[in-house]
This record gives C-alpha cells, sequence and structure tokens, in this order.
C-alpha cells in the first residue's frame, strides 16, 4: 500500500488530497499545528482513515520522527501562513514557516530518505509584479509581498534539493483556487456566504472592494490532483497551475446572486477608497506544461466553480 504525508491535511487543499489519495488506497499521514482545535471541521469524515500528528515544521526532530517512523513515499506541503490578512502581518513568522519550515522539511527528507518524493505548493503570488500574461514557468518572479518573497525561497529551495542533493522534488505554481472549503476570509467565500445570507433574509448588503481586480480562479480538488500527477511522473520538475482564463470579482458577483435570481447591484456596496490601481497586467496562468507532460486539466468551469460553492453556503446556513 502506497503511503503519503500531508502537511495541513486540515486546510483546503489538503483535504480534498486527503480524499483523492485515499481514494486510490493510499495510507495518509496528516500533520496539523498544534493549536489547530476545532479547525478539523474539513477532514471531519477522514477521521477514522487518516493517522492525524500534531506539530510543526518549525520542529525539525519530529519531521525526521515522522519520516522514520512512517516512511512515506510521498509527501505534500500544505502548511503555511496563507491568509489574505496575513499577506503583510508578521514578515518574520511568515519567512519562517512559508521558507525555511520548507527547508527542514527538504532536510529531513535529504536526510532519512531521498527517494521519498516530495511536492511543494508554491504561489502565483511569487509573480508579483508581472512583466507578461500569462504567467508561465519561465516568467521573472518580482513578489511584492513577505507572503510571495517566503514562497518563493521555498520554491528556490525546491529546486536546489532536486538539482544538488537528488531529491525528487516539484513546485505546484498554484493560481488561485476555491471551492466550499475556502476560509471566510477569501473575498470569494465573503461573496458565496454572503449570498446565503441575503437568501435568508439575515443581511440585506454585502460590502466588498475593488470588483475591477481580476484573477485566475479554479477548483481546489483539480489543482491538488495535479499534485498528485507532479508525482508519478518519470522526472521531477515545477508546474504551473490554472485554468488560463481570469474572470473579475464582478463577474464573480454576478453569477453568485444571479444563482439565486438576484441582481448583485442592488446588494453590493463598494467603497471607492478601497478601489486599487489597475494592475500592469492581468494575473493568469498557462499551464500548458502540465497539460502537455501530465496530461492534466481542469475539470470544473468557472459557472460550476461558483453556482457549488453557493449551493454549499446555503446549505451550510440553513443547518446553522
Amino acid at each position: 500500500m502506497p503511503s503519503a504525508l500531508i502537511t495541513g491535511v486540515n486546510g483546503q487543499d489538503g483535504s480534498y488530497l486527503a480524499e483523492l489519495l485515499l481514494e486510490r488506497g493510499y495510507a495518509v499521514i496528516g500533520l496539523v499545528r498544534e493549536d489547530a482545535g476545532d479547525r478539523l471541521g474539513h477532514i471531519q469524515h477522514l477521521r477514522s482513515r487518516i493517522e492525524i500528528i500534531s506539530g510543526s515544521l518549525l520542529d525539525d526532530a519530529l519531521l525526521r520522527r515522522i519520516l522514520e517512523q512512517h516512511r512515506p513515499q510521498e509527501i505534500y506541503n500544505f502548511a503555511a501562513r496563507a491568509s489574505s490578512s496575513q499577506l503583510l502581518t508578521d514578515p518574520t513568522l511568515t519567512a519562517e514557516y512559508n521558507g525555511l519550515g520548507v527547508v527542514r522539511l527538504l532536510e529531513a527528507i535529504r536526510s532519512v530518505d531521498p527517494s521519498m518524493r516530495f511536492c511543494q505548493a508554491s504561489s502565483s503570488e511569487m509573480f508579483g509584479t508581472v512583466s507578461q500574461s500569462p504567467q508561465n514557468e519561465l516568467t521573472p518572479f518580482r513578489p511584492r509581498n513577505p507572503y510571495g518573497v517566503a514562497k518563493l525561497f521555498a520554491h528556490g529551495m525546491v529546486g536546489t534539493y532536486r538539482e544538488n542533493f537528488g531529491v525528487f522534488g516539484c513546485s505546484a505554481i498554484l493560481f488561485n483556487h476555491e471551492s466550499p472549503r475556502r476560509g471566510p476570509e477569501f473575498v470569494t467565500r465573503k461573496i458565496t456566504m454572503g449570498v446565503a445570507r441575503i437568501r435568508a433574509g439575515l443581511s440585506r448588503s454585502l460590502p466588498l472592494g475593488d470588483l475591477d481586480v481580476t484573477r485566475d480562479w479554479g477548483f481546489a480538488g483539480d489543482y491538488v490532483r495535479a499534485m498528485w500527477q507532479m508525482l508519478q511522473a518519470e522526472v521531477a520538475d515545477d508546474y504551473v497551475v490554472a485554468t488560463g482564463v481570469s474572470h473579475s470579482v464582478r463577474e464573480f458577483c454576478d453569477l453568485a446572486f444571479g444563482h439565486i435570481g438576484l441582481d448583485y447591484r442592488a446588494y453590493v456596496q463598494t467603497d471607492p477608497r478601497a478601489r486599487r490601481a489597475p494592475e500592469s497586467m492581468p494575473f493568469v496562468g498557462d499551464a500548458a506544461k502540465a497539460r502537455r507532460v501530465l496530461g492534466w486539466q481542469p475539470s470544473i468551469s468557472f459557472e460550476q466553480l461558483v453556482t457549488t460553492m453557493v449551493d454549499a453556503d446555503i446549505v451550510a446556513q440553513r443547518v446553522a
């Protein structure tokens, strides 16, 4: 039976990957933060099938002990300070978890068993101020916040361990990916949760920032499947994972409200002060390499993604 370690298994991406691996007959070990507490809802239905370990990427001895005891053939790293509210706060801690924590994990692999295959969740935030669109694996990185900088350091170290120490290390340069499990602090969930509350009569408006910001949004379940495919390949490499199509927050609102027969313009309130300066180039990913080499492609359209998230939040609102 193949086995895999998933760090951050209780998050959006980790939970979808755990489901995928269990369906494929894997034994799954999940690492969660010591203070995860009640933040295990995404994997509650999997608890009897996953071995959960509490710990931190900052604990070198723990990482080595986990690898020595469980000997996972595959390791997927989702552990990170990732919320939008944390992009600029506490740069030191962001660097520790999103940067040095990855190096600690890579070093544990190198010292215990370099044949273990590793996949890092890199981020389109590494591109920062983009000079070309769409962005692919050769686009220059110019990160604009501590999160993107730390992710870029980790991304570079994956390549370093691959080239210098023979570790089978891959980086998935993930563009925005959403689902009903997305955190409520992200704009997509703010919208779908707002729609559900308005439908239930619990709210009359939804305050948002700039509606003209565009992003390349895909489904998280599709993106973790790409990461699994990376570790099944013969050669380790880095891949952009994206849909190749960008949409605005306004389009997201239009679809979300339209799904329940409402016009978003009657409910969404925007603050002119929140309007951003236009981005020089749109954020949109070119996943041609992943399609060509891995045979990967997204299975869920933008429209399906939005309506699925709205439906899930309506159900959650009823249960609450």
